[in-house]
């Protein structure tokens, strides 16, 4: 094995063991803090206000990156709701925790070592409001167990209620009414953690014709957004960029659902549009749960995490979905808001790689609960303490595993510079090698270019060891 894999998997290991240590049990403070966290379904970096993007309203995440940090390179490891919630729940990769759709429900002794578990387990007063997204062994048993205020909606739930009067509300209002209802039942005396897990802003899993909502139903607070505005074409649009897929992508899930929401001018028009009222729906309800929390006047001692499940391709690269190893499929918006740190530490930008599996771990430290050794993601705190975290990540392993005939497979390895992934079920299997220094775009694939031939050995190599290492399965 090379000098480059034994360094690599070295970090790997020794970050590990990092986040064990630095998730040892410390001396509670007087009041622990209570936790709010929101996560989205199905949105990128890229599309909040903050992140610069020029048209979407987002006012309530912006204030929240304003006044706390924004971690600029945050990640999922996979690229579905369903592994990636659970990854989300136990801190472990799809390879370790085996579920995704389609698999054996997650394990009772995973789901003991979950975050809400063990700050329930701890003393604190859980909820859990909107898409859950999980099967578990137990579950009713288990879920009793998690949570004191519970308000689950199924994962196809309809976006409106629709009332006996003939008016209806939005399925993103009516977790917000629920978050407030659990909120309003808390007190300065105890800490609390809220989950607000969101629907939006899925698409109708449906072969729409795009009417007045097309395939993103937004709620009535934001219908009026966005009206008149030419939506911008999508970036990755030319042919070319498509054309030069191999067959397996081409004629993937991404490609069948781009001619559902894409592929003509007006529903492109028409889904965008959509998509981002939904996506300023859901952050309206977020300032009424903030409002709340003010109300309440626990808004002091109330940290704020927001993040997204997975990445979103919206017509780029001629795709819809995500579900692959592109950066529009695997980056997420990742916000931590602390209202305990001076003003004049906050607003601060992290560019230090973040994972959806580092959000389960960062919880608990918040809570100064010891995170279980099992844990394959590291608490973000020391991110924001001022130093360098010269032992940071600088890479990850990624995955997608889920057994369906129009989503091809994948292993890889994302790393600072180079990107690897391996689609390991095709005949024979398909590798893909980019430079983000020199194509930013993952355009150019140098798989098969003669002058990188080292270095895809390279990431082969690092890529299957370190999956051996995080499934658990070295000898």
């Amino acid at each position: 094995m090379g000098k480059f894999i034994k360094l690599i998997i070295t970090a790997v290991i020794t970050g590990m063991l990092l986040q064990a240590c630095t998730g040892t049990k410390k001396e509670k403070e007087a009041q622990n803090p209570n936790i709010i966290f929101f996560l989205i379904d199905d949105q990128r970096n890229d599309v909040i206000g903050c992140a610069g993007h020029p048209l979407v309203q987002t006012p309530t995440i912006d204030k929240l990156a304003e006044n706390g940090i924004r971690l600029t390179n945050a990640f999922v490891t996979t690229s579905i709701c369903a592994a990636s919630r659970a990854s989300i729940f136990s801190g472990l990769y799809e390879c370790r925790h085996n579920y995704t759709f389609g698999k054996d429900p997650l394990k009772t002794g995973y789901v003991k070592n979950s975050y809400p578990y063990l700050l329930r387990q701890a003393g604190y007063k859980t909820g859990f409001v909107g898409k859950f997204g999980i099967e578990m062994e137990n579950q009713d048993s288990m879920l009793a167990e998690m949570f004191d205020y519970l308000k689950i909606s199924p994962r196809s739930v309809p976006y409106f209620k629709e009332y006996p009067d003939g008016s209806r509300r939005h399925s993103a209002e009516i977790k917000g009414d629920q978050a407030i209802e659990f909120i309003n039942q808390q007190s300065k005396d105890q800490a609390f953690c809220l989950s607000i897990s969101f629907n939006a802003v899925h698409a109708v899993d449906d072969q729409l014709t795009p009417g007045n909502e097309g395939h993103y139903p937004y709620p009535a607070s934001a219908a009026a957004l966005y009206e008149g505005i030419e939506m911008p074409e999508p970036k990755l649009s030319d042919p070319e960029i498509f054309a030069n897929h191999p067959e397996f992508l081409k004629n993937s899930l991404n490609r069948e659902r781009f001619f559902w929401r894409w592929d003509t001018p007006e529903k492109y028009q028409t889904n965008l549009r959509a998509y981002f009222r939904m996506i300023s729906g859901y952050d309206n309800v977020m300032k009424r749960v903030i409002a709340a929390l003010e109300k309440k006047g626990l808004d002091k001692n109330t940290v704020i995490i927001y993040s997204a499940d997975n990445g979103y391709y919206m017509g780029n690269r001629g795709f819809s979905g995500k579900w692959s190893h592109y950066e529009e499929s695997i980056r997420v918006p990742l916000i931590i808001f602390d209202p305990r740190i001076p003003k004049n530490s906050t607003n601060k930008l992290s560019e230090k790689m973040a994972l959806n599996i580092d959000i389960p771990a960062t919880i608990l430290d918040y809570a100064g609960i010891e995170q279980p050794d099992i844990f394959q993601g590291r608490s973000l705190l020391p991110l924001f303490g001022g130093d360098e975290n010269n032992n940071w990540r600088d890479g990850f392993f990624c995955e997608h595993r889920m057994d369906h005939p129009l989503i091809p497979k994948f292993i890889g390895y994302r790393g600072e510079r180079f990107v690897y992934a391996n689609y390991y079920e095709q005949e024979p299997a398909y590798e893909y090698l980019h430079d983000l220094q020199q194509d930013p775009d993952q355009l150019t694939n140098l798989a098969f270019h003669p002058d990188y031939q080292q270095t895809l050995q390279e990431m082969r190599d690092l890529c299957r060891s370190i999956e051996v290492i995080l499934s658990g399965k070295q000898k």
